[in-house]
């Protein structure tokens, strides 16, 4: 069983008696990819802020690595690698430059963390080319250098995809699956671009107006959000016992409107119908739907997911 990393119990942050962060429980485990999904202002960012220090809690506790007090959990702190806003860096100095700068600021030993960090990362060979030439991805990628210079275990990755093209998002996600399948880092990614963290995350936080709405793994988000045969009939207990005990369907569900929605037979939904019909129950219809991600995060929380 892999081991619990970083959890939250009803986490909450108030300014101005506005709760930005309200009673968050969030559970994060070794060697996951967990994305935390909400529109801008849903509080992703102040709850990143609060894992790392950054902004201090108004409510409800924060366990680290098993830290729970300030002393240890700062302690846990030195573990985690994070890019909450896009990092200052110089726009006269080189890449190596910049990271030096911040290796000797945050007390990093050893020089070869720098030549290591942008190794990682793919830039290696434009160590020596000042930051104002570089491009929006080559930015993104430095960044995140700059978060893997002291080696850590949990990554925690604000909106690390937004603005870059299709090919700096592709570099960017390809880079994070080689970080956590090779160096088994763990990571927290928060974004509003659902359909790209679905080919990257293991898990999701869905959160809105500081809020967490819901958590899922990929797996059931999948059977959730793709194409299904939704049943109404007149006896839905009989009809999922037909399903189970004459064709071995075990992957449907139950709404609480009483529909079915089977997840397999798609492209047999004649298969379906006979079987009711010769079941003895009365079928009122069966339809092929398809709810895209998108269309998942929408209905869930409301809005338009890129506001």
């Amino acid at each position: 069983m892999r081991e619990v990393i970083l959890k939250t119990k009803n986490l909450t942050k108030k300014y101005n008696n506005v709760s930005v962060v309200n009673n968050v429980n969030l559970e994060l485990k070794q060697g996951e990819i967990y994305g935390l999904v909400g529109k801008n202002g849903a509080g992703k960012t102040t709850l990143l802020r609060l894992i790392t220090g950054q902004a201090f809690a108004t409510e409800g506790a924060l366990s680290l690595f098993d830290a729970t007090s300030e002393q240890e959990l700062n302690k846990g702190r030195k573990r985690i690698g994070s890019i909450i806003e896009i990092p200052s860096f110089y726009s006269y100095m080189t890449a190596t430059q910049n990271l030096e700068y911040y290796r000797i600021q945050r007390g990093i030993p050893g020089k070869h963390c720098v030549v290591e960090a942008l190794k990682e990362v793919g830039l290696l060979s434009a160590g020596n080319k000042k930051y104002k030439t570089f491009s929006l991805g080559m930015k993104q990628r430095l960044g995140l250098a700059l978060a893997l210079m002291n080696k850590p275990d949990l990554l925690l990755l604000d909106e690390p995809i937004n603005g870059l093209d299709p090919f700096g998002i592709v570099e960017i996600r390809n880079l994070l699956l080689k970080l956590n399948h090779e160096k088994n880092i763990t990571i927290l990614i928060s974004s509003h671009i659902l359909s790209e963290l679905s080919n990257l995350v293991t898990y999701y936080g869905f959160i809105d107006g500081g809020k967490m709405v819901k958590q899922i793994s990929h797996e059931d988000l999948s059977k959730e959000s793709n194409k299904y045969l939704e049943l109404k009939v007149d006896k839905v207990e009989a009809m999922t016992a037909l399903l189970e005990t004459k064709l071995g369907c075990t992957s449907y569900k139950v709404t609480p409107d009483y529909s079915i929605h089977i997840y397999e037979y798609l492209d047999q939904p004649s298969k379906i119908s006979e079987l009711a019909v010769l079941g003895g129950v009365g079928l009122n219809s069966i339809i092929v739907k398809d709810i895209n991600l998108e269309s998942y995060f929408i209905q869930l929380i409301g809005g338009n997911s890129n506001d």
